[in-house]
């Protein structure tokens, strides 16, 4: 099969949201006494839904609670996301601009329930042909159930669709569901042993041609 579609994660990936959503993390967990740090970041929060998150460090708090610290996050997070305009990753936009002219169906594939405001928000929202957000969910990266789901809304295999990820989450859920997957590394922290078929530290450092080859096996 060849490579006919791609899923793109959101935050990290598409556009530059991890200094909000971090400073919203922090800010909420300090009300618990508990402080965070980058590394809690990534390792118990980045690229899994917010519930999850919250509950990986509030350990000592009740569903009920949790569940009420992580509505708190979601307020302070839509307090920044209003206050300016949210980065985008240039080298991503012209990937999903490329992709689209070759006429591959595009999905975005977040587990934050923002991710269809923050698309239209910086005007890419119509270069998507399918979105999956965490509130069409039943359970979180690293289970495949998102990057599934958005293959067919595409109409596609897993084996037809590259994702693109930066998260340790969104890597494993990736490759659990059959996917081809570039794992993003930002941050210099993903682990490369998870199974992506290309690592990144940004899209400018490879191409559509070889994207397009990773069923190829000739990367």
């Amino acid at each position: 099969m060849s490579i006919k579609g791609a899923i793109f994660d959101l935050d990290g990936v598409i556009v530059d949201s991890v200094p909000l959503h971090f400073k919203a993390w922090k800010k909420m967990f300090a009300e618990y006494g508990h402080e965070f740090t980058t590394e809690d970041y990534l390792a118990k929060v980045d690229g899994r839904p917010r519930l999850e998150g919250a509950a990986a460090i509030l350990t000592e708090l009740s569903p009920q609670e949790v569940k009420l610290a992580g509505d708190k996050k979601q307020a302070y997070f839509l307090e920044l996301l209003e206050k300016g305009p949210i980065d985008t990753f240039d080298s991503t936009i012209k990937l999903i601009k490329e992709m689209k002219d070759q006429g591959l169906k595009l999905a975005m594939a977040s587990s934050s329930k923002n991710a269809g405001y923050i698309l239209r928000k910086v005007g890419l929202f119509e270069l998507f042909d399918a979105d999956v957000s965490g509130a069409d969910l039943k359970k979180g990266k690293p289970d495949p159930e998102i990057f599934l789901k958005a293959a067919d809304k595409l109409g596609l295999a897993s084996r037809e669709c590259v994702v693109f990820e930066d998260a340790r989450a969104g890597v494993e859920a990736a490759r659990a569901g059959g996917f081809y997957c570039v794992g993003i590394d930002r941050h210099g922290k993903l682990d490369h042993d998870l199974g992506a078929d290309l690592y990144v530290n940004d899209l400018s450092e490879t191409s559509l041609d070889r994207i397009l080859k990773l069923d190829e096996k000739s990367i």
